[in-house]
């Protein structure tokens, strides 16, 4: 079933967007020419933490509101935009206090806590390189990631430290400070009280020169084996956190800007930090995890404008009865994003339809640090479409083949999507691992080793992961068509589907199901979902297994780990399980 386009909302109009035409904004974009828009340092260069925080602490928005944050007891701590450089430039201190020098590596194992914050950016400011993880992460996923990383500090609490590093340390001999952001007092000579340090550091710290390809961030990401890959971002990377804040999130002076995902995931990091701090609007932080309730208390009370989230979570508050509007005021709220795992076409008319909004879905990797194609506040959505590239990505769909990289021109042919290189953002290096970047870049182009089709209109659509394709009966079916479709029925709130291999047709395509509360996993229900399938998709695409279960393996930012899935029911290695939702 095909979704009718939804036409531009009026909510989201309500200030005028800062990209109105498209094709305009698209033919008078200048990288440089943003750049203008930024600060840059006094004597030149181009540091990033300086653009979020100082150059707005040093001028007219001083005194704004900078982050809120709601602590998971009910407190509140609001911080300004002079606060946060003040804290910043602290734990700067604090570093060069520590003897640690530029490129140097500090990563941060803690929940969403002010003080993860500071180190961000204060790291930045020391021209040393932030490296965020997941709190709840295991040891071993901690250990690869710091070992890897080449880890000089890391800054957590007691609870983790005891929990996750502090057997671990003989592993870990290149980690020289633990500093921990909940202890009054040193532990021992490496094991630091942060609060005593920030307290007895000067609050004014002068940023030595950057240069813009200075590396600045490393984020970890898995594959199906092996261990997680360091892909390192550099300092340039503000033009593209600002550019998306501009153009995509459509940030202005006075919204309120909640962006759920964990610092401790890209997201988390280049839209939960940089992009609404570059625009120097209050970000909200929560510090609680997710709670439907609490989800909807916030954007009330809060006042939030611009919302940022995940399809995981947006599948979740399907599955709640009731309508919210009844129940809350979410007049506020103007616009709403999702990223992760494509979104599906049910979701986007669910949130028009319970939200009073649609949810603009957009597409992009750790690899290329921010979004690179999105549904923008002044486009009709097309439901399930990923929508058209940013100003200044030039985006392809492509094929492999013994003549190099073909670019597909025809309309609705489904190949690999690939990037032009050359955005701020994307990602100069796999850590340590020369080869394995060398690999993305074939004839001038980035593969992300998604595929995808482009329709006639220029709009962009997911279809799979190339390793997730399923090759049944000389089809090639994307796992995203056949779960969207499941997802149509009333019963369904998730659906992860596979291929299971089969001696006649390759592959048979099963699927798992998740049911909605009320939902009893009967016979009867599962004939009458293949059927639906059948009728929506044909018999060569729908399921030929169906299995209900509990719930899907995801990842903690919320993928479908359709890898394990398939691991499970053929009794295969699982593989790297370190991003494991619940492991």
């Amino acid at each position: 079933m095909s979704f009718a386009s939804i036409p531009k909302n009026p909510h989201a109009l309500r200030v005028t967007p800062h990209l109105l035409d498209y094709e305009q904004a698209r033919a008078g974009h200048s990288w440089e020419a943003l750049r203008a828009d930024l600060q840059g340092l006094p004597g030149g260069g181009l540091n990033l933490a300086h653009e979020a925080v100082d150059r707005h602490a040093g001028g007219a928005r001083a005194n704004h509101l900078a982050l809120r944050w709601l602590g998971k007891d009910g407190s509140v701590r609001d911080l300004t935009y002079a606060d946060m450089a003040r804290a910043s430039a602290r734990f700067a201190n604090v570093l060069r206090s520590l003897g640690v020098a530029k490129g140097e590596r500090v990563f941060a194992l803690m929940g969403r806590v002010p003080e993860l914050y500071f180190a961000a950016l204060g790291t930045l400011k020391n021209v040393s390189v932030f490296c965020p993880l997941f709190s709840q992460f295991g040891p071993e996923p901690v250990w690869q990631r710091l070992s890897r990383g080449d880890a000089k500090v890391l800054v957590t609490t007691q609870a983790l430290y005891e929990k996750k590093v502090a057997a671990l340390r003989e592993r870990l001999p290149a980690l020289q400070f633990i500093l921990l952001a909940d202890a009054a007092e040193d532990l021992d000579a490496s094991v630091l009280s942060l609060p005593k340090l920030m307290a007895a550091a000067s609050d004014v710290f002068v940023i030595p020169p950057t240069s813009p390809e200075e590396m600045a961030l490393l984020h970890f990401t898995s594959g199906t084996t092996g261990m997680p890959k360091g892909a390192v971002h550099v300092h340039q990377a503000a033009l593209t956190h600002f550019a998306t804040g501009r153009y995509v999130l459509d940030l202005h002076p006075e919204d309120i800007f909640w962006c759920t995902a964990d610092p401790g995931w890209v997201t988390g990091t280049s839209y939960g930090i940089f992009a609404p701090f570059l625009h120097g609007v209050t970000n909200l932080v929560d510090e609680a995890d997710f709670d439907a309730e609490r989800w909807y208390r916030i954007l009330q009370e809060q006042k939030v404008t611009v919302w940022y989230t995940a399809p995981t979570a947006i599948r979740r508050l399907m599955r709640i009865p009731g309508e919210p509007r009844a129940q809350h005021d979410l007049g506020a709220l103007r616009l709403i994003h999702s990223v992760g795992e494509p979104l599906n076409p049910e979701a986007v008319v669910w949130g028009q339809r319970a939200l009073g909004l649609p949810i603009h879905d957009n597409w992009w990797q750790t690899e290329t640090g921010g979004i690179m194609i999105a549904n923008y506040a002044a486009m009709d959505i097309r439901p399930g479409s990923m929508g058209k590239p940013l100003p200044g990505i030039d985006a392809a769909i492509v094929k492999r083949g013994e003549q190099g990289i073909q670019v597909i021109t025809e309309a609705d042919h489904e190949g690999e999507l690939a990037l032009r290189p050359g955005w701020p953002s994307m990602f100069r290096a796999y850590l340590h691992d020369d080869a394995r970047y060398a690999k993305c870049f074939v004839d001038g182009w980035y593969l992300s080793g998604d595929l995808a089709k482009r329709d006639a209109d220029g709009y962009f659509w997911f279809v799979g992961r190339a390793d997730d394709i399923i090759k049944t009966s000389g089809h090639m079916v994307g796992p995203f068509e056949v779960e969207s479709a499941l997802m149509e029925h009333p019963s369904v709130a998730e659906a992860g589907v596979i291929g299971k291999p089969d001696p006649l047709i390759g592959e048979l395509v099963k699927a798992f199901v998740v049911l909605k509360p009320g939902h009893a996993a009967t016979d009867e229900l599962r004939l009458e979902l293949t059927g639906f399938a059948r009728k929506r998709l044909g018999p060569a695409v729908a399921p030929k297994e169906i299995a209900f279960i509990e719930s899907l393996p995801k990842t903690r930012s919320g993928k479908i780990m359709r890898r394990l899935l398939k691991a499970r029911e053929l009794g295969l290695p699982e593989g790297d399980l370190s991003t494991l939702e619940n492991d």
